[in-house]
């Protein structure tokens, strides 16, 4: 065998190694953690977090007559020296944040 030949089925191997794992990233469901993760990013752009949780199982859901497997969660936030809370309900499917409620005292 040559150095071409090996060289040319490499270089085939790793391109589709690399194809098969950005398909199967695409077509996996964002984790907990993953989705914790999305929902902070949007919750800390109006202030600093404090503190969060997430369940890590799905729960059954329904919003407007559509059933959803979903993740449920809670964000604490820092704006201006005040704490607040916020609970959420995301897609455990794509991390889509189907609800965001404040919390009041």
């Amino acid at each position: 065998m040559n150095w071409k030949t090996f060289l040319l089925g490499t270089a085939a191997g790793f391109a589709t190694g690399y194809a098969t794992k950005q398909i199967l990233e695409q077509s996996t469901k964002p984790s907990p953690d993953k989705v914790l993760a999305q929902v902070k990013e949007t919750v800390k752009k109006d202030g600093n977090i404090y503190g969060s949780w997430i369940l890590m199982k799905p729960e059954s859901y329904q919003k407007n007559e559509l059933d959803y497997q979903v993740y449920k969660g809670g964000i604490t936030r820092n704006t201006d020296g005040n704490r607040e809370q916020f609970e959420f309900v995301a897609d455990a499917s794509t991390g889509t944040i189907l609800e965001l409620n404040a919390q009041h005292d």
